[in-house]
């Protein structure tokens, strides 16, 4: 497979967004912490004459990762690991200090496609949706095994589902007859919450399935984790960019980076160039490079409807 079809079938998000903010540059070493199909490590190999060092945990991957180390040789490099390890994996190779690093958030188009990962609505395989398959707790185990008041939390607190105590008591009393054993039979319980209907463009299954593949996963934390590692590998003048599918994954970039850049609140986001000047005033680590995020354009919309709910955000180290 080339790299043209790994575009093709992985449909990078905000790429074009991602590369004016990452700014490749000959001689330098860049992070892909989520390689998925390569979108963005090839794309990023294809800019500059730099490294990439490219994360993922799905072992899945790896039809992916063997033309772009054939194309791009020594530069392209793959660790089929989480990127939340990404700080120990890089000095066990001797490397502490990186100019730039991505993530790209949440389940990749590629899980969503391969139906019996057990990610898609629609999978008639069974319930999964583990990144890493060799780990332990699946979905399957999330809803058949937890209690009511678990499912209705994990629902509530990582899918922000207002109707989660609804769907948790369906799910109790679906499995009571039988276990729920594919994605397809889960989506249809949330979606009888609804009376089956869609509410606009998304699926009444979409807050549900988020939630439980962020605790299937443990998302939250591997986030909390990433980001540290990347605030301690980043050099000075290093580019950190983070594109997240979901409120809460975002709430947290955006809280992070905050923080760590000492933004000032009071400041006018309608005056960028003054919000710049502040920020450097009382930054610590990181100055963000936008007041917001970074959303796609019309035209993606139109041509990715996975990119719907992406938002970017970029900052630079200056410590």
């Amino acid at each position: 497979m080339t790299s043209e079809d790994n575009y093709k079938f992985h449909k990078p998000v905000l790429l074009k967004e991602m590369l004016e903010n990452l700014s490749p540059k000959n001689g330098e070493i860049y992070i892909d912490g989520t390689f998925g199909a390569g979108g963005y490590s090839a794309a990023i190999l294809e800019s500059a004459d730099c490294k990439v060092y490219a994360f993922d945990r799905d072992q899945t991957v790896d039809k992916f990762v063997r033309p772009l180390k054939k194309r791009f040789l020594d530069n392209f490099i793959f660790i089929n690991s989480p990127f939340s390890k990404m700080k120990e994996k890089m000095a066990e190779l001797g490397i502490t200090k990186v100019d730039g690093i991505v993530l790209d958030l949440g389940v990749s188009s590629m899980q969503l496609d391969e139906e019996e990962r057990g990610f898609s609505f629609n999978s008639n395989h069974k319930l999964d949706m583990r990144m890493d398959i060799s780990q332990g707790i699946s979905a399957f185990e999330i809803v058949n095994q937890m209690s009511e008041l678990e499912l209705k939390e994990i629902i509530k607190n990582f899918g922000e589902e207002v109707r989660s105590s609804q769907i948790a008591k369906k799910i109790l009393i679906a499995r009571q007859k039988k276990e729920i054993n594919t994605a397809l039979e889960l989506a249809d319980i949330v979606r009888s919450v609804y009376g089956h209907k869609k509410t606009g463009k998304i699926d009444p299954a979409t807050k549900t399935f988020q939630a439980i593949r962020i605790v299937v996963n443990d998302e939250l934390q591997e986030l909390r984790t990433a980001l540290m590692s990347a605030k301690a590998l980043l050099s000075k003048n290093g580019r950190l960019v983070v594109v997240s599918f979901h409120s809460l994954e975002d709430s947290y970039v955006k809280s992070f980076l905050r923080a760590e850049s000492g933004y000032n609140s009071n400041l006018s986001r309608y005056n960028p160039l003054l919000f710049l000047e502040e920020q450097k005033k009382e930054a610590s680590d990181f100055i963000l490079k936008h007041s917001g995020t970074i959303k796609p354009s019309d035209e993606e919309l139109e041509n990715n409807v996975r990119s719907r709910s992406a938002k970017l955000r970029a900052a630079i180290k200056i410590n």
